[in-house]
């Protein structure tokens, strides 16, 4: 636990939020200084004075997950800023309660500044968050608003173009997904998803039993393209774990008639 730079952290979030962003009234009220008096941050996070005191006089006991949380919420802290709360405090953030399904901007952003590369965003239950042109052109109809690559993997009457590799993939779903249903065990679109494989698919029970780990790294597929043919692909996962979402990055060896096809492929969505 870094005691100092969390009482500093704590100081200088403190002074930086405004009464009026916190949601208090502040008239006929004189202060000092802009930002939020002590006694404030503690009635926000429903705890004690004396207690937030002692933290930012670096004086204070090692905080519990649920005082880190109500401290990020009573400080309005980003995601970002939360992950730092908690490892200051010598702590693991826990995830949310329900899984981020947006993406953020600048994610998306950098998508389009991969014009080489097919790349899609998934959130913790491999739902379609973002993709991508060159993704769109080598994907196609696969790729829409609400897909979940889970559920199109094993419930879906049309299998995604992936011609090879599919009961590697299978597991790698089955994967994440029990690790999502640990982290967001009251998430109910998770749960209803769970729900619907378990009734709708053998495949998915079987896997389910053998409790698959995986970790996100460099898988290699072959997919069968109605334009360029078969295309012999690597995957590359990023892993944002703020929003616990992936960045799938799929390239092709240089110098391959895949490259090529995915080089003609990004021609046309110019």
């Amino acid at each position: 636990m870094a005691r100092q730079e969390l009482a500093r952290f704590l100081r200088d979030r403190r002074a930086g939020l405004r009464p009026h962003e916190a949601g208090l009234t502040t008239a006929g009220t004189a202060r000092r200084t802009p930002g939020l008096r002590r006694e404030e941050v503690a009635d926000l996070a429903h705890m004690s004075v004396d207690y937030y005191t002692r933290l930012e006089q670096a004086r204070g006991p090692r905080p519990s997950a649920r005082i880190l949380d109500a401290l990020a919420q009573a400080l309005q802290l980003t995601p970002a800023e939360r992950t730092h709360l908690f490892r200051l405090a010598g702590s693991s953030p826990p995830p949310g309660s329900n899984i981020v399904r947006q993406v953020r901007p600048h994610v998306a952003r950098m998508l389009e500044r991969l014009p080489q590369t097919a790349a899609i965003v998934t959130d913790a239950a491999y739902g379609l968050v973002a993709w991508n042109p060159l993704a769109e052109a080598l994907l196609g109809g696969d790729l829409a608003d609400g897909t979940n690559l889970a559920w199109h993997r094993f419930l879906g009457q049309r299998r995604m173009r992936e011609s090879s590799g599919t009961e590697q993939f299978g597991r790698i779903v089955v994967a994440r997904l029990r690790r999502a249903a640990d982290r967001y065990p009251h998430d109910a679109r998770l749960t209803a998803l769970l729900a619907e494989l378990h009734a709708g698919s053998e495949e998915f029970r079987q896997i389910w039993r053998t409790r698959p780990v995986h970790a996100p790294g460099h898988r290699t597929k072959v997919l069968d393209h109605p334009e360029a043919g078969t295309l012999r692909l690597n995957c590359d996962v990023l892993h944002l774990p703020e929003e616990d979402q992936e960045v799938v990055l799929i390239t092709a060896d240089p110098g391959s008639a895949a490259s090529r096809a995915l080089h003609t492929l990004a021609r046309q969505t110019t």
